[in-house]
């Protein structure tokens, strides 16, 4: 993939973060509290990752970096927001290879 297209991918992201993150302080209101850590904690991760998305292009193995933290946002906060959408802890099974990816996408830029 082009140069472009991770930034496209980094824009989408923004842009579901932003909303993500806007909809959790000003709407959300789980019924147990904790899930609203979990919402902040996604929403972290998502708007973290995503800034460093945009620097894909510039990496030496583009493809594997963007293609990485892409699977962590999906995989790390996707499950972080159902579990506290949901308030259900069992749709919690893909976080860890969200995490995963995150620090592999990271350990990418040391090769």
């Amino acid at each position: 993939m082009g140069p472009r297209t991770w930034h496209k991918v980094a824009a989408i992201s923004g842009v579901a973060a932003l909303g993500l993150g806007t909809y959790g302080a000003h709407v959300f209101k789980p019924t147990d509290p904790k899930y609203k850590d979990v919402w902040n904690t996604a929403s972290l991760y998502h708007l973290v990752h995503t800034a460093a998305l945009v620097a894909a292009p510039i990496t030496k193995h583009p493809n594997v970096f963007g293609g990485l933290l892409t699977s962590g946002i999906l995989a790390f906060s996707g499950t972080c927001y159902t579990v506290a959408y949901l308030e259900d802890r069992k749709y919690s099974s893909l976080a860890p290879f969200g995490g995963f990816a995150f620090i592999a996408a990271w350990a990418s830029l040391l090769f």
